[in-house]
Parts: structure tokens; C-alpha cells; sequence
């Protein structure tokens, strides 16, 4: 079973909204997806192939489509994907110095100890290699991630895990910034996975979900602060 994740209380001013593909009927779990729906598939065609399933965002949520594209990923039958929406007061100039760093993920991932990049010399670039070591408490020890897309001029960035020990198996996620209409920054983080066994889609989304959650939390908390220094 994937564990439970406790996370501290701390005042948050920038809104957040989970954007889930498969959400459940539960009427708890229900309130954590705002309001985003994955179009049913034919059990046929999922048991067959994957599919490209693209992203619907509620109706309080602008994402430009050029944006939205990089967020239809490929499903398979025994995978679920999900997103996670952060607002942040801060330009994407900033927002991007953080989040563009693959080689350093712990700056605002609180959940990852310690960062080395594999055979860095020639700097981070696509198709680089980087080991992840996890803190304690989490049903992971290690995970190996390459970068997939790094575009320093439309803000995206995207890694897969390709190795590791851990239960998050074909793990992709993609993370776009862009501006919205007050000058602030709307990152969009969005990941397909494997199912763990013995575990359903909305364990294995809200347990994703959260780690999100409160990776972009802590991003938000960076760049709003780095944009207050004089």
C-alpha cells in the first residue's frame, strides 16, 4: 500500500486547485478534485492500447492551449494521470530560476535528501541523468530521472523515472508556467504513472497528488519571497 503523507500546517496565500483525471465517487475524495473530469474510455480500447488522454480544466482556470497540449498524456490500462494547478505572486522569470534547476530539485522538493547529477560535466541538458535520494518515510529509497524537455523560452520542463527503488513505476510528469492576467505565474504540473498493486486510481492520484501539492506549495513560498528581496 502506498503511505499517508502528513504535512505540517503553514499559511499559504497563493491558491492551489487539483485538476484529476479519475476522480472517485467518494464524497471526500471528491472535494479534492475541482471539478475535472477524464472522458470515459471503452474498457476495449483501454485493454488494447494506450490512449492520449488531454487535460479538461475547470472553468476558474486559464491555460493557454499552446500550454494545455504538453498536458494530454499517454494512458495505458493500468496507469492514471492527474494534475495539480499553483497561482504564484511572482513573475515567471523567477518562478522558472527555480524550477528549471534538474540539478538541483531539493530547493523546493522537500522530499528529496539529496540530488547528483550523472556524469554532469558537460552541464544539464536533454536526455541528462540524475539520482534522487528520498527522505525516510516514504515508500522509496531512491529514483532515477531523465530530463525530457528543458525549453527555457516557453517555460517547460519534464523528466521521466527510469530506475530506482521505489513503487511509482513509468513515472512522466510535465511542469509549464505562463503568465496570467495580474502579472503572476500558473504553474501546471501534470505526471501519468503505473498503479501499484493492490492499490486503486484515486489512492494512487491523491497520493501523487499530495506530494505535488506540496512540492508547488513550497515553490510558491520560494519565489514569492526571492521576488520580495530588494
Amino acid at each position: 500500500m502506498l503511505y499517508t503523507i502528513k504535512q505540517n500546517p503553514h499559511k499559504m496565500s497563493s491558491p492551489l486547485q487539483i485538476q484529476r483525471f479519475n476522480p472517485t465517487n467518494n464524497a471526500a475524495l471528491g472535494a479534492i478534485a475541482s471539478g475535472v473530469n477524464c472522458p470515459k474510455q471503452s474498457q476495449t480500447l483501454l485493454a488494447t492500447r494506450r490512449l492520449v488522454v488531454p487535460i479538461t480544466f475547470s472553468s476558474n482556470v486559464s491555460v493557454p492551449e499552446s500550454m494545455a497540449s504538453h498536458h494530454a498524456h499517454m494512458v495505458g490500462p493500468n496507469q492514471c494521470c492527474s494534475a495539480v494547478v499553483q497561482t504564484i505572486d511572482a513573475p515567471v522569470s523567477t518562478v522558472w530560476s527555480v524550477v528549471r534547476r534538474f540539478d538541483n530539485p531539493q530547493v523546493y522538493k522537500h522530499f528529496v535528501k539529496s540530488c547528483h547529477v550523472i556524469d554532469g560535466r558537460d552541464g544539464v541538458h536533454v536526455g541528462t541523468l540524475r539520482e534522487i535520494q528520498v527522505i525516510s518515510g516514504l515508500p522509496a529509497v531512491c529514483s532515477t530521472e531523465r530530463l525530457e524537455i528543458l525549453d527555457d523560452e516557453q517555460h517547460i520542463i519534464s523528466f521521466s523515472v527510469v530506475g530506482g527503488d521505489h513503487r511509482l513505476r513509468n513515472y512522466r510528469s510535465v511542469t509549464t508556467l505562463h503568465s496570467d492576467n495580474d502579472n503572476k505565474t500558473v504553474v501546471v504540473e501534470s505526471y501519468v504513472v503505473d498503479i501499484p498493486t493492490g492499490n486503486t486510481k484515486e489512492e494512487t492520484c491523491v497520493f501523487v497528488d499530495t506530494i505535488v501539492r506540496c512540492n508547488l506549495q513550497s515553490l510558491a513560498q520560494i519565489a514569492e519571497n526571492k521576488n520580495r528581496q530588494p
